[in-house]
């Protein structure tokens, strides 16, 4: 190492990437007193800066690059991007970077005129790729070669599904739309992705890396802008595209640059995998062989541009530009974009006119090199650097300071979508150039303060936005949270919003947990399996604050749920008797069965209370010593929720003796003409029960009783309405005590009128049946209308009994056959 490090020597380390080469390189060039570094990127040259800075200070280091110059006074170290290497400082060490890229149809011409003339007094560095070997060798005479060996592996893994990547993944393609679609679908999928284009300026990429490196997302999508140089923690890279467009047509990636993009996976020992996307298929075995061997073709010849121009004129300085190379293995390289714009402002006879010196042939060819940021050479591009020329070539010498202010505020806005303020970073980095012209611009600090500005102020605009569009953050962070066995953070709001390491997830109603909307199956799983974790703690100390409560911490809604603190934790469902039903913990994936059963105890508890306060007196006749008739009476007011027709009960009540009617009486049963009944059962409110218990039991859908009406129009099954009390007929369901008031009312009057009575006003308004309607009751309980009045009649019994297990008879048997009929005609 020592001999291969000699005073004066040209040196070359070359190997795949994740070597350790450009660390390499820094080491030697701050082991000598002054010292120089060309990268292929500002944004390489500026990451090498400020490490080189948090080392040696920055009065001691420069970074010079086309967009951004930091030079203090007496700099010892100068980092710079290749096109910006000021060669006529002479250091004692020179290094460049990527030195293959002197095969680059587009750049090329620039690394081999480095190549060719940058040399530093003591010690010169190329660092790049094996390729380039065989043409080093002889373009440089004596030069000493260093291979490196990658440090990690790199291995094939075939194609994946885009769902299916691993974590610390970067997915490449080779068109902004193509990346923008597949950042949007895992953004879906696994909560977002950080996005690299070569279109962002180095302060979004920094920053959107950065996210990335941080672990807020697992994913990167990006073009082949990182495959130079972006040092990333990527485990695994998949190609989505094997094409590319390269400026001029477009052709598939040559196995170098596929290897130059794998090679971002795995850092220092960690090893590393690429593959592609399932619907690009597998690469070529040989391709593969290729790139996990790192063997490939050696490069042919190398991009190379005449750097001796003459500016005689503006047809000199063409013909100089268009001079073929002399030495074997250049070629020259393909009109450059400064070699273009020259062309296209030569073409303008007043330009042309202008450039009459060589001074002006100079400014002219200075001018043509200020960059296009948007990358599309575009007229409006042309007619910029027209417009420099006229005005450096004016009276003043000088861009007018009013009309430099004009363009560049046009620039100060971050309003609107992505490609607006993409296309404005372009801009104004066009405009951040012109004013480290110093020569050109009055007050070159000033200028370059407001650019400065107004290109941070886009690029964190620009990153906003496409953190906005393709980074779900909380999917993300719970993804990567779910990965290891670490508790989640969480909390639990009194309205009942369930938050996970600082992000809303969703509402927790009692024991269930309903999850916030998202987009992909991917991003709801990671919802509620963060969920889940982070619950239990709260879901058990629920279940153990449930089981303390007080009786009247519940409440039975109309629905047939059971609520607590306002939220649904249980429902009834048919059980063995009607006034047993089931108390059945409504379904969440959080309750464990333990805990599912100390619910359902504690509520089954409660309800069986709730029933028994209700239901006291008829609850009370079954537990006494009845045997018998009554026995078998209670039995069926227990099935009927304690009203029941006589024709249903027509043997047992005819079987009661007086001391057996005088005994259920205690329990507040009444036995009327038409209906035996318990009154208590008659409120309101245990109407409500009753009807929840029936439709519970019938497997009904929920239906609500008639409440306080004494009568109503019959709307739903019939049994329905005697379950809760009342008696249907025909289109009519009339509450049975108030039946039975009517029925002694009609008795009361026929006793003590001759030759008939006359309804009553009492009579008319009591049900509310109106006058023919009460007509109708009348002589359905066996009454006769005369000229002079109502008169009874002769009538049999209301009702028959009905066997055990028989139906209950039909409408023909039934004493009130006659009224049903003539209501249902009315």
């Amino acid at each position: 190492m020592t001999e291969y490090l000699s005073r004066g020597r040209v040196s070359a380390i070359l190997g795949p990437t994740n070597t350790g080469k450009t660390h390499f390189a820094l080491d030697r060039m701050l082991g000598h007193a002054t010292g120089m570094i060309g990268f292929p990127l500002r944004l390489l040259a500026r990451e090498n800066y400020d490490r080189i800075v948090r080392v040696k200070g920055a009065a001691s280091v420069a970074l010079i690059t086309g967009e951004e110059k930091i030079i203090p006074a007496h700099p010892r170290w100068i980092v710079c991007t290749v096109e910006s290497m000021p060669l006529d400082r002479r250091v004692a060490f020179m290094a460049v970077d990527e030195i293959q890229l002197c095969a680059d149809p587009e750049r090329g011409h620039v690394f081999t005129d480095r190549l060719l003339h940058a040399r530093g007094q003591e010690e010169t560095l190329f660092l790049g790729a094996e390729t380039i070997k065989p043409l080093l060798r002889r373009l440089i005479p004596g030069i000493e070669f260093i291979t490196r060996p990658r440090l990690s592996k790199l291995t094939y893994t075939g194609p994946k599904k885009l769902n299916r990547l691993p974590p610390r993944s970067a997915v490449v393609a080779f068109s902004a739309a193509e990346v923008y679609a597949m950042a949007e679908f895992v953004r879906r999928q696994r909560g977002g992705a950080a996005v690299v284009l070569g279109a962002l300026s180095p302060r979004t990429r920094n920053a959107q890396i950065g996210m990335y490196q941080a672990g807020e997302v697992d994913y990167i999508v990006a073009t082949d802008a990182i495959g130079m140089g972006l040092n990333m923690d990527v485990d695994h890279v998949a190609f989505a595209q094997l094409r590319k467009f390269d400026g001029r047509v477009s052709r598939d990636l040559a196995p170098s640059e596929v290897a130059q993009i794998a090679g971002r996976a795995g850092r220092h020992m960690n090893d590393g995998t690429f593959g592609t996307t399932s619907d690009v298929g597998g690469l070529a075995p040989e391709l593969v062989e290729a790139v996990e061997g790192h063997h490939f073709a050696p490069l042919k010849v190398l991009s190379w541009r005449n750097s001796d121009l003459r500016f005689t004129s503006v047809e000199a300085l063409m013909a100089s530009l268009d001079r073929p190379p002399d030495e074997p293995g250049l070629i020259r390289a393909r009109n450059a974009d400064d070699q273009v714009a020259l062309i296209h402002l030569a073409a303008h006879a007043d330009i042309a006119r202008l450039a009459n010196h060589p001074e002006r042939v100079k400014l002219l060819w200075e001018v043509a090199q200020v960059p296009d940021f948007r990358k599309v050479m575009a007229d409006a591009h042309t007619r910029l650097l027209s417009h420099l020329f006229r005005h450096l070539t004016g009276p003043g010498r000088r861009l007018p300071t009013d009309w430099l202010a004009k363009h560049v505020a046009r620039l100060d806005r971050t309003d609107g979508e992505l490609d607006t303020i993409i296309n404005r970073l372009a801009n104004v980095r066009t405009w951040t150039y012109v004013s480290h012209r110093g020569d050109w611009v009055t007050d070159p600090l000033h200028w370059q303060g407001i650019t400065r500005a107004i290109e941070d102020k886009l690029s964190d605009a620009l990153h906003d936005r496409l953190t906005q569009r393709f980074v779900d953050r909380r999917t993300a962070l719970l993804v990567q949270r779910m990965r290891g066995d670490t508790s989640l953070l969480s909390a639990v709001a009194c309205t009942g919003d369930v938050l996970v390491e600082g992000h809303y997830v969703g509402r927790l109603f009692g024991f269930r947990f309903v999850p916030d909307a998202v987009e992909g199956a991917n991003a709801a799983k990671a919802v509620l399996a963060a969920a889940a974790r982070a619950l239990k703690p709260e879901i058990a100390a629920r279940v153990e604050r449930l089981a303390a409560e007080p009786d009247d911490a519940f409440v039975l809604a109309p629905d047939g749920q059971i609520l607590w603190q306002d939220d649904p934790v249980a429902r009834l469902v048919a059980g063995p008797e009607i006034l047993k039903p089931v108390v059945e913990p409504l379904a969440s994936d959080l309750l464990e069965p333990g805990q599912r059963e100390r619910i359902r105890k504690r509520l089954a508890d409660w309800l069986n209370e709730a029933i028994s306060l209700a239901f006291q007196p008829l609850l009370a006749a079954r537990k006494a010593p009845f045997v018998g008739a009554p026995r078998g009476l209670v039995h069926q007011l227990s099935e009927s929720l304690g009203s029941l027709a006589h024709y249903g009960a027509g043997a047992q009540v005819e079987a009661l003796t007086g001391h057996d009617r005088m005994k259920l009486g205690h329990f507040g049963i009444r036995f009327g003409v038409e209906s035996v009944f318990i009154p208590h059962l008659l409120k309101p409110s245990i109407q409500h029960l009753r009807a929840l218990l029936w439709t519970v039991h019938e497997g009904q859908p929920l239906m609500d009783p008639p409440g306080i009406k004494v009568s109503v129009i019959v709307e739903r099954p019939a049994a329905f309405y005697e379950a809760v009390g009342y008696r249907v007929v025909g289109a009519q369901a009339i509450r049975v005590d108030m039946l039975e008031r009517f029925a002694a009312e009609a008795r009361r009057l026929a006793r003590e009128t001759k030759g008939g009575f006359a309804l009553t006003p009492q009579m008319l308004s009591s049900l509310g049946l109106g006058k023919e309607g009460t007509g109708q009751l009348l002589t359905a309980l066996g009454y006769r209308k005369l000229e002079t009045g109502w008169v009874a009649g002769k009538r049999g019994p209301v009702g028959k009994a009905k066997p055990a297990g028989a139906q209950r008879q039909s409408d023909a048997d039934s004493p009130f056959a006659v009224l049903r009929g003539a209501l249902d005609q009315l």
